[in-house]
């Protein structure tokens, strides 16, 4: 497992595939990194932006093989982690729920309304229990950057907006794209969760940049959402979401100071150290390693 100096940023991207093949990145390296959650969606990519060290992972796979509910985030998360990675910005395509967040806009998500049902959504579970908050489950520092450099990528970009991840791989209802609507959702995806959660408890600071591709089936006079649509409005976006990774590099600050995300774990175990399941401890020595090894380690 690889530790960064402290101070340093390492920025894991999760994104589309193609992404890391267009930003350019000095020394790239493409590595395979095997998890004990099992199979992740592929290898990832790690090099430098300037003095930034950047490490992607494309969230579907290769050629996009994976669907939302057979991703296996706990792999990826766990990969990352192990890469040494700071700070993680995911990079995600979603429909809007707003008038306002129109097509070919990004969003920085500050929130999130979890709708999914069919995944792993711990690191955690019998034998070894943590509750982590998740009040607050983006990184408004890392936000902040990214919307930033979205900004200067020549997007329009949300401060803030209310996702709600679905289990997929359908597109919604209008009866369930309306409800949403009325619980305050601003805009709908598949993969933002158990995302989020898994990086919380990994003690990686959090931001999503969401590209906005359509306006979901609320609009009760217009058809319903159609891949094809989806993909064109991707396709076009993806110049600006490269271009918005690598002003990140330059935005950030030569120092990275900590943050309160980097001891999340702090206080949250729940199983007394002798009650706890060894096969699992072993298991967590990348997500949780800092707080479980004994005193002196």
């Amino acid at each position: 497992m690889r530790t960064e100096k402290p101070g340093t940023w390492h920025v894991g991207v999760i994104g589309g595939s193609g992404i890391a093949d267009g930003v350019e990145l000095d020394d790239a390296q493409e590595i395979e990194v095997a998890s004990p959650f099992g199979e992740p969606s592929g290898p990832v990519t790690t090099g430098h932006i300037g003095d930034v060290r950047f490490t992607f992972i494309a969230r579907h796979g290769a050629g996009h093989r994976i669907p939302p509910s057979s991703v296996n985030f706990r792999a990826n998360i766990d990969v990352l982690k192990r890469c040494g990675v700071t700070d993680l910005l995911a990079l995600s395509a979603i429909g809007s729920l707003r008038e306002e967040f129109a097509p070919g806009h990004f969003v920085a998500v500050d929130q999130f309304i979890d709708r999914t049902s069919a995944r792993a959504s711990s690191f955690f579970g019998p034998g070894l229990v943590a509750h982590v908050s998740l009040a607050d489950p983006v990184c408004p520092r890392l936000a902040g950057f990214a919307a930033e450099a979205a900004r200067g990528a020549g997007a329009t970009v949300h401060d803030s907006g209310c996702y709600v991840a679905i289990e997929g791989p359908q597109f919604s209802t209008r009866a369930e794209s309306l409800l949403y609507r009325q619980w305050g959702a601003d805009v709908i995806g598949m993969t933002a969760m158990p995302e989020a959660r898994l990086a919380r408890e990994a003690e990686l600071p959090y931001a999503m940049l969401a590209m906005v591709t359509d306006y979901d089936c609320w609009r009760e006079d217009e058809a319903g959402v159609e891949a094809a649509e989806v993909f064109a409005v991707m396709a076009a976006n993806a110049t600006r979401a490269r271009s918005a990774v690598k002003g990140l590099a330059a935005l950030l600050p030569q120092v990275r100071e900590p943050s309160p995300i980097d001891h999340a774990l702090e206080h949250s175990m729940a199983t007394a150290p002798a009650a706890r399941d060894p096969r699992l401890v072993a298991m967590l020595d990348a997500v949780a390693g800092r707080v479980l090894r004994p005193t002196g380690d």
